[in-house]
């Protein structure tokens, strides 16, 4: 069964980015070009809110960048979000990229959609991309989106086959379609296992722009409400804010459950990890990977590309001792994970 995703295989980030503040943030030390013919100077990749050291969702894609960069010896570039910034200004730093001669340029996160579809129209020869979103439809943009709600599937039996109180707790970032994934994923994987066991579940904010991912202070307080509610067991989709979730769980000596990196294998989680009891995980760094070597194979293609659980793009990472050495947990992973990708189960996108 095969249960390490394969951001762990993509590797670390090992190389710092040197940052110096630009008009709409990030990194830069070139010159803008006035055009860009589509000869790739390397892949760049502006993150989502949080940015680079969110032990998460952007650290993912740093990795698959780093990644690109070292196998592939191609340049790389990273740039980084300013807060309350608009459409207008994520334009720009996409555009900045471009010119400056990137391919791939990739939007990390839904939240770059408009930019993406404004920008790629004005470049034809270059090859963006954009992580967690579907909807920009050009033969120049490839959306990397993920089946989120079949590894959190898998996170909901880990919960259900864990819990002593029978209370489990989730903590989503922001009230959108793309963390409700999470949440119906989880919900189901719970109750499928044990309808007895109860789910309690709070988003911390209703829009990005207000910190439900880039908040760990208000992921400690939704978590600390959840486990003094009697939960065991928190399962977190909230980006930066769930490292809030896990220290809570942590100072309780209960369990946490990542999300999108192996945040048990994180240096910076790493007096938590006794309590990180698995993480689902999504292969963003597979996905930017991939899309930059297609650009230098020169046979780069827009649409869908959608990662799940049956690809390996989804899954449950198995480094904590404790996860592994539970047989009946496994027994029950192993069950769940040929039921979703033989089809037999429907894992529900929607709470």
């Amino acid at each position: 069964m095969r249960r390490v995703s394969r951001i762990a295989a993509a590797g670390v980030a090992t190389a710092a980015l040197a940052v110096s503040a630009t008009a709409c943030g990030g990194t830069s030390s070139d010159a803008a070009g006035s055009k860009n013919d589509g000869k790739s100077k390397g892949v760049a990749i502006a993150y989502d809110v949080g940015g680079k050291g969110d032990q998460s969702f952007n650290d993912a894609a740093t990795a698959g960048m780093d990644k690109a960069a070292k196998d592939l010896k191609i340049g790389k570039k990273a740039v980084e979000p300013n807060d309350g910034e608009s459409d207008a200004d994520k334009a720009q730093r996409l555009t900045q990229l471009a010119k400056q001669g990137y391919n791939p340029v990739i939007g990390v996160g839904y939240a770059y959609a408009p930019a993406v579809k404004e920008v790629s129209a004005k470049f034809p020869k270059v090859t963006f991309g954009i992580v967690d979103d579907e909807t920009v439809k050009a033969k120049n943009v490839a959306d990397l989106v993920f089946s989120e709600q079949e590894a959190s599937y898998l996170a909901g039996v880990t919960a259900a086959k864990t819990t002593k109180s029978k209370t489990v707790g989730f903590v989503g970032g922001v009230d959108v379609p793309l963390i409700h994934k999470f949440e119906a994923g989880f919900t189901q994987g719970v109750k499928d296992t044990n309808p007895k066991v109860k789910v309690v579940k709070q988003y911390l904010t209703e829009k990005a722009e207000d910190g439900g991912f880039t908040s760990p202070d208000k992921g400690k307080t939704a978590a600390q409400g959840q486990i003094e509610d009697g939960a065991d067991v928190v399962y977190h989709a909230a980006g930066l804010s769930g490292q809030g979730v896990i220290e809570a769980a942590a100072a309780k000596k209960v369990w946490a459950i990542g999300v999108d990196s192996d945040q048990y294998k994180q240096d910076a989680l790493a007096k938590y990890k006794k309590y990180i009891l698995t993480s689902a995980t999504k292969d963003v760094a597979g996905s930017v990977y991939n899309l930059a070597k297609s650009v230098v194979d020169g046979n780069a293609e827009g649409g869908v590309v959608r990662a799940d659980l049956k690809s390996g793009g989804v899954a449950l990472a198995d480094s904590n001792p404790e996860f592994k050495k539970n047989a009946d947990l496994q027994a029950a992973l192993k069950k769940a994970e040929e039921g979703i990708t033989s089809g037999k189960i429907k894992v529900k996108a929607t709470p």
